[in-house]
């Protein structure tokens, strides 16, 4: 197992997440909002980054609230201490932008903590498809560096395209997610980019999650003109496991370090979640064409093979061959 993958929504109610995002969002709009329950974090905004969710000046958290959270983080700090003593990352999925802020909070608070000595052990998740995703890594990462606490990332393009647009709709804003598919795929090359660059620097870490072909082969392609060596443990691709194995078995034969990422948990909920994946992936459906193709392929080399063998084990010059050798 390379790394866990763990969803704060598991630890702490969502009611919770988003009051804890409504308030943090307020103080990034005053600063001198105080937020008793705040601990040491990083750069959780970006001058781009979307405030339509909290138009009003939100309540504080409810002694029963502030209890609730404690408890939450404390979970997440246990998983985080197993971590260590296994030495197994921990990452961080993101959720959608209504609770992402809290769920950074928990993040990157716990990587305070946590990522130590050029070995981050908490990833945070950056969802590409987020106009604001660019600005919010860079602010982070450069924040992190500077205070010498080694970040590692997870890049996902996004899996609330629908909801996300409808809500700011709504309410009368633009959507957070970017007008084209193509403008997240650039964003997705170019996070991916930023962060090769920290790792042939000696800084930090990455996880590439993606069933994009051409996203991989770039990132690949990048890590090599940066002489990032293949096998780097800072650098992963991943993909969903049963998708995208023609670009997983291209990447691991290449060298580069793959995993296969596999949910866990009852159908009602692991199904959605993969739905989700499959809107999130645009070339999903294309991809998994290819996947089908290839696999068409090697069944028929292997029925070849296995007919070719049959046929030679049956012929009486083979068999003399055989003994001979033998």
């Amino acid at each position: 197992v390379s790394f866990v993958i763990a969803k704060i929504t598991a630890i702490c109610p969502i009611g919770l997440l988003k009051r804890v995002s409504d308030l943090l969002r307020w103080q990034y709009k005053d600063p001198s909002f105080y937020l008793p329950w705040k601990l040491n974090t990083l750069p959780i905004f970006s001058d781009s980054s979307a405030l339509y969710h909290t138009l009003e000046k939100p309540a504080p958290l409810s002694p029963k609230e502030e209890s609730d959270l404690q408890l939450a983080h404390q979970r997440l700090l246990d998983l985080c201490q197993k971590c260590v003593q296994d030495n197994v990352a921990l990452t961080i999925d993101a959720e959608d932008t209504s609770i992402q802020p809290a769920i950074d909070y928990f993040t990157y608070s716990s990587a305070i903590m946590y990522n130590q000595d050029d070995n981050p052990i908490v990833f945070g998740t950056i969802q590409a498809y987020l106009k604001d995703a660019k600005e919010r890594l860079f602010v982070t990462t450069k924040t992190a560096q500077s205070l010498g606490i080694p970040m590692g990332f997870k890049l996902v393009r996004g899996a609330y395209m629908s909801s996300e647009s409808k809500l700011a709709s709504l309410l009368g804003y633009d959507s957070p997610i970017h007008n084209s598919i193509q403008e997240t795929h650039a964003c997705y090359n170019d996070c991916a980019s930023f962060m090769l660059e920290r790792i042939a620097d000696g800084y930090g870490a990455v996880v590439l999650a993606t069933h994009n072909v051409e996203s991989g082969q770039l990132a690949a392609s990048k890590a090599c003109d940066l002489g990032i060596q293949k096998g780097n443990q800072k650098l992963e691709f991943a993909q969903l496991y049963g998708m995208s194995e023609a670009l997983s078995f291209g990447l691991r034969n290449a060298g580069f370090q793959v995993s296969k990422y596999l949910p866990y948990g009852p159908v009602d909920m692991v199904m959605p979640y993969l739905l989700r994946r499959a809107e999130e992936n645009r070339g999903l459906l294309s991809t998994s064409s290819l996947d089908s193709v290839l696999m068409g392929k090697e069944l028929k080399r292997r029925l070849k093979k296995l007919q070719f063998a049959k046929s030679e084990m049956a012929s009486p010059s083979s068999m003399k061959i055989e003994i001979g050798t033998h």
